[in-house]
């Protein structure tokens, strides 16, 4: 009996010390790593769920015919822009190879020790190959749904489709390339930090590219070309949407660092919300200035192009000038997108204002207010203008900004302009007078809004029909 508790002692005194011995073999460096990938896995499920606050916001502006298309569509970028990325898109983006694309690392594949030699454009943070993988994805994304919010309301449901695969594989990763992935705007030291051009940038001018082909929805012009307010069904979502990817962006730009053990990303996350409600406020004094009263969608969009614009700068201004950054963002938004209304280009979201104009201002504004402290603790560029940095940082900026624009509006142009020659980018008229939900679905968003049932009769209501499998409701 004795022995069998002595052994039993020792047994429980081994137990007790194996924590600690195992403690003991991790190390400071193993302890970082560890902080650094959990903040990176946790910025990319911000960023994710972006997709959400995209879906809320397209919803709200759309009429409640087509809100089904909408979240149909939402999911299907996901699901295609996924896969894509990982078979070639992160590859060509940051995989090692020549000054204008990546050449190695298909299907995200490496052996553990030729990581950073195959994908040298993220060689700079040390979480795992999956942790880096799985926040540029969620970036992809982002970019490829900003390129619908011009298109809504009547484009097939193929064309989504089919422009995502090209977006994704090549479009979007060409350019990410050029700037983040090692390629020659890198090398000329263009400052873009979590991706004004790269993201939103590219998303807006590909959605220029489609509009412009794919024209304006039925009833949007008068016979004298004036535009004609189309209102979106429900407010309180697309303002649900702004506040969701407001917050998406605290992961958007702050996780952009890749790391959080002496990384600056809260720095970061105060620029980017300084610029935000700046955003707000310069699209509310606009507004008011315009039309005497202050418009919700335009609170909305402005806080949109705010974060749009501090996206490239977050790290490599002072908290003042985001402020500045983000009013003007705001103001320039609500003017851009009245003149896009009046030269007959359709937008229903606000995208080419918010994501393009915003995506231009806030990669120029790298090149006034870049400090010096900032850009010596990056490594890239030079600073602003107003640092006594000259227009040298202003003309990289410049040349970044005409560079990938056109490279995506030129791109984007000829795959719509193919798809129009091919399968066509839009629905029959009476197809979209029907609403995309049952033309292209065949279900209602809001089923009990739209048909009467024998168990929900129209009962006088406006927004449905008198029979039950007869007639669809036509909002003109």
């Amino acid at each position: 009996m004795r022995r069998t508790g002595l052994v039993l002692a020792i047994a429980l005194v081994l137990v007790l010390l194996l924590p600690a011995t195992a403690f003991a073999k991790t190390t400071v460096a193993d302890i970082k790593l560890a902080v650094d990938t959990v903040w990176v896995i946790v910025a990319a499920c911000l960023v994710l769920f972006m997709q959400a606050g995209f879906a809320m916001l397209e919803v709200g502006f759309s009429r409640m015919k087509n809100v089904g298309s909408v979240v149909a569509k939402i999911l299907a970028n996901m699901g295609i822009g996924i896969v894509v990325f990982w078979a070639v898109g992160f590859a060509i983006a940051f995989g090692t190879g020549n000054a204008f694309v990546g050449t190695e690392g298909w299907f995200t594949h490496a052996a553990p020790d030729a990581v950073n030699r195959v994908f040298s454009g993220l060689s700079w943070t040390e979480v795992p190959l999956s942790a880096k993988f799985l926040f540029q994805v969620a970036f992809a994304l982002v970019s490829l749904a900003i390129v619908w919010g011009t298109m809504l309301e009547r484009t097939k449901f193929a064309v989504y489709c089919i422009f995502a695969v090209v977006f994704a594989g090549f479009i979007y990763p060409t350019v990410g390339h050029w700037i983040w992935g090692g390629g020659w705007l890198s090398g000329l030291g263009m400052q873009d930090f979590a991706g004004s051009t790269v993201v939103h940038l590219q998303g807006a001018v590909a959605a220029l590219a489609g509009t412009l082909l794919l024209g304006p929805r039925i009833g949007k012009y008068d016979d004298e070309g004036r535009p004609q307010i189309i209102p979106g069904h429900n407010m309180p979502l697309a303002v649900l949407g702004v506040i969701i990817l407001w917050i998406g962006w605290w992961g958007f730009n702050p996780g952009s660092t890749m790391a959080a053990v002496g990384a600056p990303f809260a720095d970061i996350a105060l620029t980017t919300n300084l610029a935000a409600g700046a955003g707000v406020l310069g699209a509310m004094v606009v507004s008011y200035i315009h039309r005497r009263h202050v418009d919700v969608g335009m609170l909305g969009n402005g806080a949109l192009a705010a974060l749009v614009a501090i996206t490239a700068a977050c790290a490599f201004v002072a908290p003042w000038a985001s402020i500045v950054i983000g009013f003007v963002a705001g103001a320039i938004m609500y003017l851009t997108l009245i003149y896009v209304d009046r030269i007959r280009v359709d937008d229903p979201l606000g995208a080419i204002a918010s994501h393009g104009m915003g995506g231009i201002w806030g990669t120029l504004s790298t090149g006034l207010f870049a400090t010096p402290a900032l850009v010596r603790s990056t490594g890239v560029g030079d600073p602003g203008l107003l640092y006594g940095g000259g227009f040298h940082q202003l003309g990289v900026q410049a040349l970044g900004i005409i560079c990938a624009g056109g490279f995506t509006f030129v791109t984007s142009y000829i795959v719509f302009a193919i798809l129009k020659a091919t399968i066509g980018l839009r629905v029959k008229p009476d197809q979209e007078l029907n609403g995309l939900d049952i033309s292209e679905h065949g279900v209602y968003g809001y089923a009990e809004s739209l048909v009467a049932t024998d168990n929900y009769p129209a009962n006088g209501n406006p927004f449905a029909t008198a029979r039950m499998q007869g007639e669809l409701w036509r909002d003109r």
